[in-house]
């Protein structure tokens, strides 16, 4: 963990409520893809975590949504501002144990943190298929961006509205070797049970601290207590432990 001065860069919305936010900072604390940053914010006691979506040696790119008056305020924010940052946090998706083809299932929100990913997997010349699910048309995103990687990339729509109708897990191709995902709860579950292979989630969870202390977003594993803040947010399909 390192904390940084970061300058914004350009802060934007992709839709109605997602915004991208390109930060100028050090990045040297972050090792791997999945990892995320938390934010201090004016007014505000406690920091708001966002997932990283990509980040090179001059800065980094987070896309975020418009949920609270926390995000909100990140929304109004204007190039040449600076955020109080704790960088280099969790732990990120580990590609190594990857095959030759790669799935990446990405919901909503869950989206950011696939796309460093899927670079470093096509870096690395794996193969890689995306499904990216989102409600509506109007809610979809960074499409372009992963195609612009040459992969294979899918989108589902709840409503029909624009490409798949239905959800990820109605669009997942016959041939992977092993996947990634991030999104809501219910999405994971459900790729859960559809997928048949190895796999890496990485969890959405309320923090306090954002880097173990606190043990506010602590869970229960098949292979003991973690936090999805240290320990997480990716953890192994094979050591989950869902709630009933």
């Amino acid at each position: 963990m390192k904390q940084c001065i970061y300058t914004i860069q350009s802060n934007e919305p992709l839709t109605e409520s997602v915004y991208q936010m390109r930060l100028l900072g050090d990045t040297s604390a972050f090792t791997k893809p999945g990892q995320f940053l938390n934010i201090a914010l004016d007014g505000f006691f406690l920091r708001r975590p966002i997932s990283v979506c990509d980040y090179d040696e001059t800065g980094l790119t987070i896309l975020y949504k418009v949920v609270g008056k926390g995000t909100a305020q990140m929304a109004r924010m204007r190039p040449g501002e600076t955020l109080d940052v704790l960088t280099g946090l969790g732990n990120g998706y580990d590609t190594a144990k990857c095959g030759k083809h790669a799935l990446l299932l990405g919901g909503g929100v869950g989206v950011p943190p696939l796309y460093g990913l899927c670079k470093a997997l096509v870096f690395e010349g794996k193969h890689v298929s995306v499904v990216l699910g989102f409600n509506t048309k109007d809610e979809v995103f960074y499409e372009a961006e992963f195609r612009a990687l040459g992969v294979d990339v899918t989108v589902t729509n709840v409503d029909g509205s624009y490409g798949v109708k239905g959800f990820v897990t109605d669009a997942l191709p016959a041939q992977y070797d092993y996947f990634y995902t991030c999104g809501p709860e219910p999405m994971l579950k459900a790729v859960y049970n559809a997928t048949t292979t190895s796999g890496q989630f990485s969890f959405e969870e309320r923090m306090g601290c954002g880097f173990g202390a606190c043990m506010g977003c602590s869970c229960k594993t098949l292979t003991g207590t973690k936090r999805i803040c240290k320990d997480g947010p990716v953890l192994e399909k094979e050591e989950i432990l869902w709630e009933s």
